[in-house]
């Protein structure tokens, strides 16, 4: 196994993990929503009158519509859908009369999902010299040859890997350093269960690892629930299936760089 996704594995059954990839990945729920006060009022009118067409316009202005209904999503996308198709947005509306006001307001105010915030944080966390260097923009980046990391957008860090370290796979990078003279380049995510969306998050990571011919070491850079010891796929597949690629927490990720 490669001695990373072991010392991972390690780690993350035998010390203080979650604790410690807190300063990594801090999910804090964020406050409840904003919902403009012109658009409420116009809600509660719509709804005490009983405007069906009102009340599902100003509510599709939200960006949590209060009910969860797979129509939802078209008249988000044709509102002129709206007048056409009356029997559905009386069916809809029947719920949320159902529902009541203060129970819209609740749901429209919802917080963020936690795992819908995580993205930034890696960043973040990079951005606060966590790996002993101070990330660089991309002209400073190409500058020199010493131990750096590259601060960009998404896109500058694709059009750096394309033109200068032949990576043509389609998925983004959230890493581009450069150690001891080598290039580094890796995906970062914090898998918060198993199934769904996160294997599709887990496959993701493991496709730049193996993307070919890159001019650089690739790695994912995971965190989360493949670590826990069981008969679980993720575990399995960093344990057998992809045992030899450069798979490693976060938290390990330091003493890796500085040993390239």
């Amino acid at each position: 196994m490669n001695y990373w996704t072991e010392l991972s594995i390690q780690y993350a059954n035998q010390k203080s993990y979650l604790d410690d990839l807190f300063h990594v990945y801090p999910t804090i729920p964020e406050g409840i929503r904003e919902i403009n006060q012109d658009s409420w009022d116009r809600i509660e009118t719509a709804f005490k009158k009983k405007n069906n067409d009102t009340l599902i316009r100003e509510l599709m202005k939200h960006n949590l519509f209060p009910i969860k209904d797979s129509y939802v999503a078209y008249f988000k996308r044709d509102k002129s859908a709206i007048e056409r198709n009356p029997k559905t947005i009386n069916r809809l509306c029947g719920r949320l009369y159902e529902m009541g006001l203060d129970a819209i307001y609740a749901r429209c105010s919802e917080p963020k999902e936690t795992n819908r915030q995580i993205g930034p944080f890696f960043r973040r966390w990079l951005n606060s010299k966590s790996l002993g260097v101070q990330p660089l923009t991309l002209k400073e980046f190409k500058k020199n040859k010493k131990d750096a990391i590259l601060n960009g957008s998404d896109a500058q860090l694709m059009s750096f890997a394309a033109s200068e370290l032949n990576y043509t796979h389609s998925k983004g990078l959230d890493f581009i350093g450069r150690f001891n003279g080598k290039y580094v380049i890796g995906e970062a995510k914090f898998l918060t269960d198993f199934g769904g969306h996160q294997n599709a998050q887990f496959n993701d990571a493991i496709s730049t690892v193996q993307a070919k011919d890159v001019k650089a070491i690739t790695i994912a850079i995971l965190d989360g629930v493949l670590y826990i010891k069981g008969n679980n796929k993720m575990y399995k597949d960093i344990t057998t299936k992809y045992s030899e690629l450069n798979i490693m927490s976060s938290l390990v990720f330091r003493e890796f760089l500085y040993q390239i």
